[in-house]
């Protein structure tokens, strides 16, 4: 990932494709958070996996009203979570608390993360 000039910046088209999957996982639900998030607005830095040593670039949304984060990693797989913080519109009592996106360029797929409100 890094060059000679420093890290590599991370690809504007695969931020798009990854914000856009982000928003149809929430719209699947029937939900929708504007057009959050966006890729022009995540902070990165370079992180070193403890394990593999491999060195990948991470993004963080914050400072709205929603967090997320954006792994970019060394072999082209990305992983996104991105909060959405609503009432599941099916599931009474429960909330969605995130979606998650992940994979390549092209051939992303994504999650919810459900949680129940407490009692």
């Amino acid at each position: 990932m890094p060059n000679a000039s420093g890290p590599a910046r991370p690809d504007p088209v695969l931020g798009s494709e990854l914000c856009l999957a982000i928003r149809r996982q929430v719209e699947k639900l029937g939900l929708e958070i504007g057009n959050e998030p966006v890729w022009a607005e995540a902070a990165f830095v370079e992180q070193a996996d403890p394990y593999s040593g491999e060195r990948s670039l991470v993004g963080t949304w914050r400072g709205k009203a929603r967090y997320g984060t954006v792994t970019l990693f060394p072999d082209g797989r990305v992983f996104a979570e991105y909060q959405v913080l609503l009432p599941h519109p099916a599931l009474p009592g429960h909330y969605v608390e995130a979606v998650q996106v992940w994979g390549r360029a092209g051939a992303l797929k994504g999650d919810p993360v459900i949680a129940a409100f407490a009692a």
